[in-house]
């Protein structure tokens, strides 16, 4: 029996039917407005517990925050896809239900995802968020992330800006 009420682990394939809720709940929270209602859904529509199966089965690194026993949020990461960056290492996603978030759940995930990051030598760290989600980018702000580049995403015919934030490697 655990005492601990919130606890960030490695994810399993069990957790495929949380990962898949907790993303459409963020994402419908995160982009409602930002992007095509129609649009939205087909990409959240994506991430079904199958996709998410089928991501641990070819070893996506992802972290779970429970609180309670309960999944409540996630954070996938690995390899820089960005070599110009000079950062070993990238988070991909942290997404929260809209409940947890504001509470210091997403900077738990983050420096876990950090550290998971460093333990494997990847050094130095980037995150690509949309310009337009406000909240996301003054997060990663308040974390340290300084604005490096912009580049850019087409979805339904729209072009959306994508802001990334980079940490310079921490010496252990």
């Amino acid at each position: 029996m655990t005492t601990h009420l919130t606890e960030v682990r490695p994810a399993r394939p069990e957790d495929a039917e949380a990962l898949s809720g907790i993303h459409a709940a963020a994402w419908r929270g995160a982009y409602r407005g930002l992007l095509d209602g129609i649009d939205l859904e087909r990409l959240v529509s994506r991430r079904t517990p199958s996709w998410w199966c089928d991501a641990l089965t070819k070893g996506v690194l992802i972290e779970v925050l429970e609180i309670g026993g309960e999944a409540a949020g996630y954070a996938s990461y690995g390899s820089c896809r960005m070599p110009a960056l000079r950062c070993d290492g990238e988070i991909y996603e942290i997404y929260l239900k809209p409940e947890c978030q504001g509470l210091g759940f997403g900077r738990q995930l983050f420096e876990t995802a950090r550290k998971a990051l460093q333990s494997r030598g990847l050094n130095g760290l980037a995150v690509r968020v949309l310009s337009d989600n406000g909240p996301a980018c003054a997060f990663y702000r308040a974390l340290g992330g300084r604005l490096a580049a912009r580049t850019w995403h087409e979805t339904g015919g729209r072009r959306l800006e994508l802001s990334v934030f980079v940490w310079a490697a921490r010496r252990v």
